[in-house]
């Protein structure tokens, strides 16, 4: 008996050691770098040049542009090749279909993807429900096409807007946006970087399965990245691509004297306290990019696509070695994005200032939604308020000291054994009564709704989603079953919008028991983490609805929760009151639904600075509600840092203070009275 006892308090105690080092830092070799990634190891050792595609048949269609892309080979030296091919059982590249579409405002957008026609094995995913209907139907229909014969080569020209068009050159295929008066403004393939892996049908003794540490990728349609060198024409510096926690202009990760130096990558994931100067991912991947300089103005460039992203800032000189001849243009900038999945699915972004960028991005993206008033103000978190008589107990020292906030946060240990949408009846009895009480002060309060869903029978959510088939689905057709705070976890396919239409009745007074019109929502872990799947996420050969992937889908998943939840709130309310929801997953799109926050941060002065490019960074594409947990999640602050980061709290558009619930209490009264006059004056003023 004591053997057993032994043993299982040795069981208990490991589990409890896993379970807090998933939270206690940032372990750097949990998650790839480049050299463990194949597609981008892959795409990075391509000599420019190296693009042997042509365009052909080039006509309009539809309103559009369409064009084939096909090897530059002629039939003899294809025939050779292919016969190679066959006995070396590598890929024959098959002809692409390229569209062009012009839209209003003068904003262009380039499709690539694999012919239908040619029965490939399954359809490549495009991400739907980012692209507003607005956008759609300021379509302009091209009428004609015009033919030029210029020193580099055969091009087809359309119109863009009164100053500028747009060109597709034949050979080697390239296109690009170029003034009236002949100067570029930006290219795609200038440096014949484009390469497009199509999807393949598995033969016997074919083994496309790639592994990382425990975990291994079946990948069933073997190697699918697509990758293109972008060039900004004018350029003194790049912008955007958050979420990474550096600086505002993107610093060069290729080149001369640039020395190992990762990409910056595009895929969100659960990162514990990060690192400052890092280009490594973080929450979120919104992979459009802006360039500014003194010469030509602005431009972005915004990719579509939702599988992991590898985006290279290349050095001047970078290609000096390359043979290649460019048109001259005064500081032109050249970066080489790469995708492991998708289709091409880019738009380009004329200016000519900051501002019209912004805008023609958000016109494809959608407009920000407008916060509520009290949604503005300051927000009092920790993980947890541990019961009523906390929560009583912290809004009246707010009261006594005549600190102004308007909203009060639950996190996790407020539910029912990590069941979101249940209460722990034990520490919150009278929800509803909590709630009112906050509410007859003008307040509210926020409770944590996650993506995980606890695998248990007597729960409610899990029964009713595992009998409809709601959850993702691992490679062999059975709900994927993974490792998150309840434990034994499956999650929800938010892909499908009859499950995002299912989630929203989940938010009804009704439904929703202990909630009352003034309680709002935050989505955290919607990354989605996964604490025992590969890189703290989802496996990428899982399955969603329509067939697709996970690494198709992967950086829209916390998107899609997202507005599942602001639509949940919105129709709560009959369309009559504007939802609140806090995500840490981000996409483009995701200004339209609701706030966000900057993630696990730490109790670090360089926290506090790298804070100011982050917010920055997300105000540029799109997402202006954001900030940072005030103080930082991890740690302890010293009362100077607490102060400061107060005073810069107030500046961020989402105001926020929250901690982990390791870290010691750190509500603002609790500091003495240097602070506490500084936040009760600051919060005031922003009340008033």
């Amino acid at each position: 008996m004591a053997t057993i006892q032994t043993t299982s308090l040795l069981l208990l105690v490991t589990i409890l050691f896993l379970s807090s080092s998933l939270v206690l830092s940032w372990k750097k070799d949990e998650f790839r770098n480049c050299n463990q990634t194949p597609f981008c190891k892959r795409a990075r050792s391509r000599k420019p040049g190296s693009c042997s595609l042509i365009a052909t048949d080039v006509f309009i269609n539809d309103g559009d542009l369409t064009a084939k892309l096909v090897s530059k080979k002629n039939n003899n030296q294809q025939q050779q090749q292919d016969q190679e091919e066959e006995e070396e059982e590598e890929v024959i590249q098959k002809p692409l279909i390229l569209r062009l579409s012009v839209y209003q405002d003068g904003i262009l957008r380039l499709k690539i993807d694999e012919d239908p026609s040619l029965d490939p094995p399954k359809k490549r995913f495009q991400v739907a429900d980012v692209i507003v209907q607005e956008f759609e139907s300021s379509k302009l229909w091209l009428q004609r096409v015009s033919t030029e014969e210029g020193e580099f080569g055969v091009s087809s020209i359309v119109f863009l807007n009164d100053n500028n068009e747009a060109v597709v050159k034949h050979d080697p295929f390239e296109v690009y946006v170029r003034k009236k008066s002949g100067e570029r403004v930006l290219s795609l393939n200038s440096h014949g970087l484009f390469d497009f892996e199509q999807l393949r049908v598995k033969k016997e003794g074919d083994d496309w399965s790639e592994s990382f540490r425990s975990h291994t990728d079946s990948r069933p349609y073997g190697p699918q990245s697509i990758s293109f060198d972008v060039s900004f024409y004018g350029a003194d510096f790049v912008y955007g691509i958050p979420e990474r926690a550096t600086s505002l202009a993107l610093k060069p990760t290729r080149g001369p004297d640039v020395e190992h130096s990762e990409p910056y990558r595009l895929f969100n994931l659960d990162v514990f306290e990060y690192l400052a100067e890092s280009p490594f991912g973080l929450y979120g991947s919104i992979p459009f990019m802006i360039s500014h300089g003194k010469a030509q103005g602005t431009s972005g460039f915004f990719w579509l696509n939702a599988a992991e992203m590898q985006i290279d800032v290349l050095k001047s000189g970078w290609d000096a070695e390359s043979g290649i001849s460019l048109p001259s243009s005064q500081g032109r900038i050249d970066t080489f994005w790469m995708s492991e999945a998708g289709i091409v699915d880019a738009f380009f972004f004329v200016g000519p200032g900051p501002k019209d960028v912004v805008r023609q991005y958000t016109d494809v993206t959608g407009k920000p939604s407008m916060p509520q008033h009290f949604a503005t103000a300051y927000h009092q978190c920790r993980w947890n308020y541990r019961d009523e008589e906390d929560v009583a107990n912290v809004d009246s020292k707010f009261d006594e000291f005549d600190i102004p906030y308007d909203v009060l946060w639950l996190d996790i240990e407020h539910t029912d054994g990590k069941k979101y949408f249940t209460w722990d009846r034990n520490l919150f009895p009278h929800p509803e009564e909590m709630q009112n009480k906050l509410a007859a002060k003008g307040r509210h309060m926020v409770t944590i709704v996650d993506p995980h869903i606890k695998r248990d029978d007597s729960y409610f959510l899990h029964k009713e989603a595992s009998e409809k088939g709601h959850y993702v689905k691992d490679a062999s057709g059975r709900d994927y079953d993974g490792w998150c705070w309840p434990g034994s976890s499956s999650y929800l396919d938010m892909l499908n919008p009859e499950i995002r239409s299912w989630w929203t009745e989940k938010f009804s007074l009704q439904n929703y028991v202990g909630s009352t019109p003034s309680l709002y929502i935050w989505n955290d872990m919607n990354e989605p983490s996964v604490f025992n799947g590969p890189e703290v996420t989802m496996p990428r050969d899982a399955i969603h609805y329509g067939a697709a992937e996970h690494r198709e889908v992967h950086n829209a998943y916390g998107y899609y929760f997202h507005m599942a939840t602001a639509d949940g709130l919105l129709k709560r309310g009959d369309g009559k009151d504007r939802p609140f929801v806090l995500s840490r997953a981000i996409f483009p799109g995701s200004q339209r639904y609701g706030a966000i926050w900057t993630g696990d941060n730490s109790a670090e002065w360089d926290h506090l600075r790298v804070s100011v490019p982050m917010v920055l960074t997300l105000g540029l594409t799109g997402i202006t509600f954001s900030g940072a947990d005030v103080g930082g999640f991890f740690g302890n602050p010293e009362t100077e840092l607490l102060v400061r980061w107060y005073q810069l709290g107030a500046y961020y558009p989402f105001f926020r203070g929250h901690a982990h619930h390791d870290t010691k209490r750190r509500e603002p009264y609790l500091f003495g009275y240097y602070i506490l006059n500084l936040t009760s004056t600051l919060l005031l003023n922003i009340k008033l």
